[in-house]
């Protein structure tokens, strides 16, 4: 599988799997994983019936607390299982062509990580591998150090130092080696891009179709991919501007975004999401639960590699809060089988349309670098065309209160091809609709 026609399926997996808060070990307790990693390879088909065929992984090396606290890069976190557990998972993902993602937290360390606690004896030849301040510092004692966004759990490692750049290095190819098929580099934001320059080429050196992603929330998208060499980077930018149009009824942010998004196309492919696990749940975001169908078929109808947060597509709600915890309720455990999970009407409506629109894009594989183009543009109302190449689709939203006939102006051009697409020929309130061909629009310009 090409990254160009990937459908990415994200998993947080100490949540998913039901995993303790803390871990058992670093507290001195015994502990029997219930579920492993393993036991994800029962919904890697569950992932196919919605059309994905990527498996983006949350972080699953040895940590305390959530994950990106890591205290080994090389060893499984124990509350996950072993590396046994994650070879089969990832040999029956491969079987069943999808790729697997892993979440590499390489801007920091947990400070159970053994080079933190080695600045307990001073300064050494491994201290330089973080950012210490020795004034003031009493032997026998933690001193302070450089941290990620003020989390003293979080030891920002030293990205300077050749000897920190090798040792990413050989972590990302160690666990390419052992059957995965890109990273995501989380808090990318907050390392010098330029410290990628050095590492990238040697991970590509030995596996040239590893997909790099790098996490981004914000700043100018085109210079730091450019700077860092990744190939994609997280696209907040759309994502914020999808439900925010939605509940502000102001589809003229999300025209404005789409164009920049669109420019963006021109240099590289970003990763596109309308849920993962920092941010509240889309069905708890958007005020009205029937424009998640909406949100779906935007992330699904523009370019870019899309994710789908696993829960989302069953109607899995949580709301982030900032606070110690916070990220609890939007990372919540999986049932025990795909078939439980979708018992529930409710969880069978949002199934609909995640796989009726990945079905729409997975027959459309040039939407991978798709540009869009804004035919006809109200608060409420918004057609645009998705294009590439000779191939287009034409897609118009409808979050008014009002029926759209097809003879609307918002159907201009279109109407012969609208016919008989609506119950009642008329596009309903808080509804979509997709149908092939640009209806005569000028894609020139």
């Amino acid at each position: 599988m090409s990254f160009e026609n990937a459908i990415l399926w994200q998993v947080f997996p100490l949540g998913a799997l039901g995993a303790p808060a803390t871990n058992p070990e670093v507290e001195g307790k015994s502990h029997t994983p219930q579920r492993t990693l393993k036991d994800l390879t029962a919904w890697l088909d569950h992932a196919i019936r919605i059309g994905a065929n990527g498996l983006l992984l949350g972080p699953i090396f040895h940590s305390y607390s959530h994950g990106y606290d890591t205290i080994d890069y090389r060893r499984i976190d124990p509350r996950l299982g072993t590396l046994e557990d994650f070879e089969a998972l990832t040999q029956a993902a491969h079987e069943r062509g999808i790729k697997v993602i892993l979440d590499g937290v390489f801007n920091h360390v947990g400070s159970h990580h053994q080079l933190v606690q080695g600045l307990r004896g001073g300064p050494s030849e491994h201290s330089d591998y973080l950012l210490p301040n020795w004034e003031g510092w009493t032997e026998g004692e933690l001193p302070s150090y450089h941290c990620f966004e003020g989390h003293t759990g979080l030891a920002t490692l030293n990205h300077e130092n050749p000897k920190v750049r090798a040792e990413i290095t050989e972590v990302m190819n160690y666990w390419l080696e052992k059957g995965a098929d890109g990273w995501r580099l989380d808090a990318a934001y907050a390392m010098a891009p330029g410290v990628w320059q050095d590492i990238l080429p040697k991970v590509r050196e030995r596996f040239p179709g590893a997909w790099i992603v790098g996490e981004v929330i914000q700043g100018d998208y085109k210079t730091l991919v450019e700077q860092a060499g990744w190939d994609s980077l997280t696209e907040y930018e759309l994502w914020k501007a999808t439900w925010s149009a939605l509940n502000d009824a102001n589809f003229y942010e999300l025209d404005w975004t789409m164009q920049r998004h669109s420019e963006l196309l021109g240099t590289f492919v970003p990763q596109t999401f309308i849920g993962n696990h920092d941010v509240t749940r889309i069905a708890t975001r958007l005020e009205n639960e029937e424009h998640v169908g909406i949100a779906v078929a935007v992330l699904m109808s523009v370019g870019g590699v899309p994710s789908i947060y696993y829960g989302d597509e069953v109607g899995f709600t949580g709301l982030k809060e900032e606070r110690l915890g916070g990220d609890d309720a939007i990372r919540q455990e999986l049932p025990a089988s795909p078939d439980e999970a979708l018992r529930d009407p409710r969880a069978q409506h949002f199934f609909h349309w995640y796989a009726s629109l990945c079905a729409m894009r997975r027959n459309r594989p040039w939407l991978w670098g798709a540009r869009t183009k804004t035919v006809h543009l109200e608060n409420e109302v918004m057609r645009y065309v998705s294009y590439s190449g000779n191939s287009a689709i034409t897609v118009v939203l409808n979050i008014s209160d009002r029926p759209i006939s097809r003879h609307d102006e918002v159907f201009a051009g279109c109407e012969h091809i609208a016919a008989g697409q609506f119950d009642n020929e008329a596009l309903r309130p808080n509804s979509y609709i997709i149908f092939d061909g640009a209806c005569g629009t000028d894609l020139s310009s």
